[in-house]
């Protein structure tokens, strides 16, 4: 079991929902989840991956799948690149979505100098 910084035990959160009350716990406006509710239930788990076997791996894998679907390959490259300060301070400072916005601005400078 862990231990907190002075020393002592510390309850699991499982443990600690066991010890509430049943009138302890409130489920609030915010929370779309009613188990009492049978649209709510289905609405909450509509999108569950649900993983037999296989543990970890498996269940990274069908997140993955799902967040592109079967067979579709990455849209967009991850890599490392280092840009002048004053080109990143220009981006940045258009505000949120800087990052597309220098894609877009290399993707016409790509069709602008394409050879034909």
């Amino acid at each position: 079991m862990k231990r907190n910084t002075t020393g002592k035990p510390l309850e699991s959160d499982l443990e600690r929902l066991r010890a509430l009350p049943d009138a302890a716990i409130v489920i609030g406006e915010d929370t779309p989840y009613d188990p009492n509710d049978p649209a709510a239930v289905k609405a909450f788990w509509k999108d569950a991956v649900v993983v037999k076997e296989g543990g970890v791996p498996a269940v990274r894998e069908a997140l993955a799948r799902r967040g592109r679907g079967l067979g579709r390959k990455a849209k967009k490259v991850l890599l490392s690149v280092r840009y002048s300060p004053e080109v990143v301070e220009y981006f940045k400072s258009t505000g949120e979505g800087w990052q597309a916005r220098m894609d877009e601005a290399l993707r016409e400078w790509m069709t602008a100098h394409r050879s034909a």
